[in-house]
């Protein structure tokens, strides 16, 4: 009883933590992308603050991910966030002693940037050991919409608050919100003695060398069928890290080109372009709802392909026709997206086992900033020498390469994957039979009566049933 009103109370306060962490990350972003789109007016400015941010993560990662598999993952989370809280603050202090404001934006998001480098695999590694694997997918949509939901919203928060306040209340607000996050993941308590592992598979089940454990709990359609069947097989971790960090590409490339779009190419004000993320916000909170929907009856994996594809194609037209076209081509790109992204979430976290899958998120976040650093300088050029219509086309052009090449290489893994766990099934099966018909053996022995000696005291005994 312990253990399940524990792992609740973990599914009920990570997810407004995640909330809260994402929109105080992307509120120091997005007020450092405005200062700088207002001092400089070029996308090249933008995209080295997205540079710097991304840079730290890609390189460190991997490195964090091994320590969130290591060390207890509930005091890791806290501590990002109170050393968030302390960087956070250091910006509008920094700014109001008179300090050079570029130079101020830049270390501070970098800063800040070396931080979430550690938190992203340790909150996803800190999901796996806390909830229910019945209950993943679902939480997963659930905590995928409160991420890119904080993000985009962060958008809103931030274009009303600077064009009305300016940056430095922002900032402070950005630093309120770690202080929330610590304050809820403290409240997730220690991890029971009940609770030494909630991967079906049981921890530690495959290796992390080159391939990722997948439990069996999982067919290859990427539908649940619970615990009974702990069959484990192996998918090629590459495939995986492919298909889901080529959404953290589109987003940050995203976010760094809509304030060129409206405030550098259309001149309107911050708070268009608030009002433009908030209609994304909506567009998440669909498609939250939609995927455990469709869930139940697709798999992750076609559900991630088509969703990307389709946000593609609305990252094409929305700089094409203004404001109202923009609004709406962002609230079906925001659908589509994080339809995508939860099912290549979901699809990674219940391929990994929880002792590893610190490491698993590592990589995936590291070589997704990896990518974006290097898409996001071509994009930033490109834009400068033309305008943002080449730059969202350029962006939707390469994601649609690399999820087209994720999923055919995913569903021969994934295919693969399945026959594996049929050919399991059997094995059990017959070995279950075997046991059943030994135990029928050994009953039918255990009513066979002692032998009785012959009568003249030679030969075979007599032997009869009982009765």
């Amino acid at each position: 009883m312990e253990f399940e009103r524990a792992t609740r109370r973990a599914e009920r306060l990570l997810v407004p933590a995640a909330f809260v962490t994402a929109l105080g990350n992307n509120v120091q972003l997005i007020a450092g992308a405005l200062l700088m789109i207002r001092s400089d007016k070029t996308m090249l400015a933008v995209g080295l603050l997205f540079v710097a941010v991304a840079v730290p993560q890609a390189v460190l990662s991997p490195v964090f991910g091994r320590v969130a598999d290591r060390y207890d993952r509930r005091r890791l989370w806290i501590g990002c966030d109170v050393t968030s809280a302390v960087l956070a603050l250091a910006l509008p202090v920094w700014l109001a002693a008179g300090g050079a404001q570029g130079a101020g934006v830049y270390a501070a998001n970098f800063a800040l940037a070396v931080v979430a480098a550690l938190f992203f695999p340790v909150s996803n590694a800190l999901i796996k050991e806390r909830v229910r694997p019945g209950q993943v997918r679902r939480f997963n949509a659930n905590y995928e919409m409160a991420t890119q939901g904080g993000m985009l919203l962060s958008a809103t928060v931030g274009g009303l608050l600077v064009q009305r306040l300016g940056a430095e209340p922002l900032l402070v607000f950005n630093a309120g919100t770690f202080v929330v996050s610590a304050g809820l993941v403290a409240a997730v308590g220690r991890r029971g003695a009940g609770v030494a592992s909630l991967d079906v598979a049981g921890p530690g089940q495959g290796a992390m060398a080159d391939a990722a454990s997948v439990s069996g709990a999982f067919d290859a359609s990427g539908a649940s069928h619970g615990p009974a069947r702990q069959v484990v097989w192996r998918i090629p971790l590459a495939r995986l890290v492919l298909l889901y960090a080529q959404g953290s590409v589109v987003v940050t490339v995203f976010n760094a080109l809509l304030p060129k779009l409206v405030m550098g190419e259309w001149g309107r004000g911050a708070g268009l372009f608030g009002l433009i993320d908030a209609i994304g916000s909506l567009g998440f909170l669909a498609a939250t709802a939609f995927y455990k929907v469709a869930g139940r009856r697709f798999g992750d994996l076609p559900i991630a392909v088509f969703g990307f594809l389709m946000c593609n194609v609305a990252l094409v037209v929305q700089p094409l026709f203004g404001p109202v076209a923009l609004g709406l081509g962002v609230a079906i790109g925001a659908f589509t997206y994080g339809t995508a992204r939860i099912a290549s979430r979901s699809l990674v976290m219940t391929s990994v086992d929880e002792a590893h899958v610190g490491r698993a998120f590592g990589l995936a976040n590291g070589v997704g900033l990896a990518a974006t650093v290097v898409v996001m300088l071509g994009v930033a050029e490109l834009v400068d020498h033309t305008d943002s219509r080449w730059g969202f086309a350029a962006t939707a052009g390469l994601s649609v390469v690399a999820a087209v090449a994720a999923g055919l290489l995913l569903r021969g893994s994934l295919s693969r994957s399945g026959d594996a766990a049929r050919q399991g099934g059997d094995r059990t099966e017959i070995a279950s039979r075997m046991v059943g018909h030994d135990r029928r053996r050994r009953t039918a022995r255990a009513v066979l009566p002692d032998a009785a000696p012959a009568p003249d005291g030679g030969g075979l005994p007599d032997a009869g049933l009982a009765g």
